[in-house]
């Protein structure tokens, strides 16, 4: 889940909602959507999960799997649309059928009255200051993958901070020890 802290983090936050035909609950006053942080902004790129919501989830399967979609009443989505105009693109499947849409909007996040996450204040949204296409989600992934690795990588550099620093004492201290023979 995306992680927004300090004064300001949370307002006008460049996003994207995946939107999914099928996501609509069985009354069809709600519809489910996985809003993420664009990675192009500002606060994007060290996010190792850009998702406002990230629910683990484990399958009959034994698989874990993660439910990032939150419902927004239908209200809320024609304000989300409305806010992003023209700036969507079609999701698709491996066969090329439109099974959803990506909308980019702007606008203020906050913590979820009911269950995990953020949610977005759907009274204050407006445009995008980015275009969404047909690269956005590759973009979304290879930008989670990159903060990813390097958070890896800075926790590996740490553990092996002390093993040096450590190896560096012990040589010290045995160059410390030596003592000098006594002549004469």
């Amino acid at each position: 889940m995306a992680l927004l802290k300090g004064k300001g983090a949370m307002t006008g936050v460049n996003l994207i909602a995946k939107v999914y035909k099928n996501g609509v609950t069985k009354d069809g006053k709600s519809q489910y959507a996985d809003v993420q942080v664009d990675a192009r902004d500002p606060r994007g790129p060290e996010q190792a999960n850009l998702h406002l919501k990230s629910d683990h989830i484990k399958g009959d399967d034994g698989k874990t799997r993660y439910n990032n979609g939150a419902p927004y009443s239908v209200g809320q989505m024609q304000e989300i649309v409305k806010a992003a105009g023209p700036n969507t693109e079609p999701i698709l499947d491996k066969d090329s059928n439109e099974v959803g849409t990506l909308y980019g909007f702007k606008g203020n996040v906050m913590p979820a009255s009911r269950g995990t996450g953020l949610v977005v204040n759907t009274k204050a949204v407006e445009a995008s200051e980015f275009k969404v296409g047909d690269k956005t989600l590759d973009n979304q992934f290879a930008s989670m993958r990159s903060a990813r690795e390097a958070q890896t990588a800075a926790k590996e550099a740490q553990a092996q901070a002390p093993e040096a620093e450590q190896a560096a004492e012990v040589e010290q201290a045995a160059e410390v020890e030596v003592e000098e023979p006594a002549v004469g």
